[in-house]
């Protein structure tokens, strides 16, 4: 994970606060992060995650929040919602202008905007993981299981709400996206006719081959 900063650091425009990451055991499939480049992985996340590259897609998503700001405009729209739902019982005592707004606001912007930030953080986290020489498209095989694990039952007490009532894109929105995305995924990957990537893959490949003697020895 740690590494995965350093690569994608560079040609992200980050804060110059260094990322942490923190595994917690759980069965939940997830990953969220905090301000200040706090990124939390729930080992259940590991289900749909099999390798180095599917992992770095989803690291890439959680930074892309932070480097778009979704928290902040999370909290200006928090408090312009605030005022605005104020007014209302100003206007009607009685509160039924507000009983109407709480829901018409959540449904036709707060859960829509959430979704916005959902594809804007796929897209920014594909750029991240491809310029740190991760393959773009494990981002695709991740989620294609998550549908696939839902579709078959297996995930039906965590089956997702219809789109419009969610805060996040569908299975089959965000595969979409991806498959229009990834011709500019790929070509920053085989930037320099793919040399750039070669061989910084190939330093993983030895990383994790010293990584995993060391585990042996000592075991």
């Amino acid at each position: 994970m740690k590494r995965y900063d350093a690569e994608s650091g560079p040609h992200s425009d980050m804060s110059d606060s260094p990322y942490t990451y923190t595994v917690i055991r759980s069965d939940e499939a997830n990953a969220f992060v905090l301000p200040g480049n706090h990124v939390f992985v729930l080992t259940g996340l590991f289900r749909y995650c099999h390798n180095e590259d599917e992992l770095a897609s989803i690291l890439g998503h959680e930074m892309a929040h932070n480097i778009a700001r979704h928290a902040g405009e999370r909290i200006s729209d928090s408090l312009v919602m605030t005022m605005l739902s104020r007014l209302t019982l100003l206007i009607d005592p009685s509160g039924f202008l507000f009983s109407i707004f709480v829901p018409a606001q959540t449904l036709l912007y707060s859960l829509p905007h959430s979704r916005e930030h959902e594809v804007e953080a796929d897209k920014i986290g594909l750029v991240l993981a491809s310029e740190a020489c991760y393959d773009p498209r494990s981002a695709k095989q991740v989620f294609s299981r998550m549908k696939d694990d839902t579709e078959r039952g297996s995930g039906r007490n965590n089956a997702p709400p219809p789109e419009f009532i969610s805060t996040h894109p569908g299975y089959d929105t965000r595969l979409n996206h991806f498959d229009e995305w990834m011709p500019d995924a790929m070509e920053r990957f085989y930037e320099d006719g793919g040399m750039k990537c070669r061989n910084i893959r190939d330093e993983m490949t030895r990383a994790r081959r010293l990584a995993a003697a060391k585990a042996d020895l000592n075991q």
